[in-house]
């Protein structure tokens, strides 16, 4: 029977997170995005204390108005500058060792479809769940094409994939670092704590799930 790894991204697998992506793209447009982004990254994160949902509502609003050829084309480059650097010294090892093992390693992430394909495929990821932005006449819109991929919508989109591949959650892997990702973490047979959140170490040890330091 197959087996899935499900891997979040950003504090799991990387250090940076899809501000540090956005950032990127803004210096090349203009310092005064940037200088927004800064202002606005406290209401960013009051949003994120609340919910994972609601911060995704609201940060990805800064996308409005760039081009789609703009934002693909300066994909892989981003993943070079900021992605690979930032991934965790032990990370490689990790999904090597689920390979070796004969899980296909699927990457679920809030980042952006487009921004991180080439990473995954750099790492040997077999799929890719994430949010996908809504462009209209090849300009972004600043809103994510539902279902946005956080919380109760990423464990949706791990059970779904179980059910394309054929796989038993039970039997299945799934890694982060965030209390919010708590019930993908459930969803599975194997749950693990990835460079832990004080709350979602707490659960872990409540739990009795592994925990695991990528850094």
């Amino acid at each position: 029977m197959t087996k899935l790894a499900f891997y979040d991204l950003d504090g799991t697998l990387v250090s940076s997170n899809v501000v540090s992506q956005y950032l990127w793209y803004a210096k090349r447009v203009g310092i005064w995005r940037v200088v927004r982004a800064l202002f606005r990254a406290p209401s960013w994160m009051r949003a994120e204390a609340k919910s994972r949902l609601l911060f995704n509502q609201m940060f990805f609003r800064e996308y409005a108005g760039l081009s789609e050829h703009f934002l693909r084309s300066g994909a892989a480059r981003m993943t070079e500058e900021v992605l690979m650097p930032a991934l965790y010294p032990q990370a490689r090892a990790r999904l090597q060792a689920d390979r070796d093992a004969g899980y296909e390693l699927i990457l679920v992430t809030g980042s952006l479809d487009f921004a991180i394909e080439d990473f995954a495929a750099q790492l040997g990821f077999s799929e890719v769940l994430a949010n996908r932005m809504l462009f209209r006449g090849g300009m972004a819109q600043g809103e994510l094409i539902p279902p946005v991929l956080a919380e109760k919508a990423k464990v949706d989109a791990v059970l779904a994939a179980c059910a394309r591949h054929g796989a038993d959650p039970k039997l299945c892997k799934a890694y982060s670092d965030s209390t919010s990702d708590a019930p993908m973490l459930e969803a599975v047979g194997e749950p693990c704590a990835v460079n832990p959140s004080k709350g979602l170490l707490a659960i872990a040890e409540a739990k009795g799930w592994p925990v695991l330091n990528l850094k």
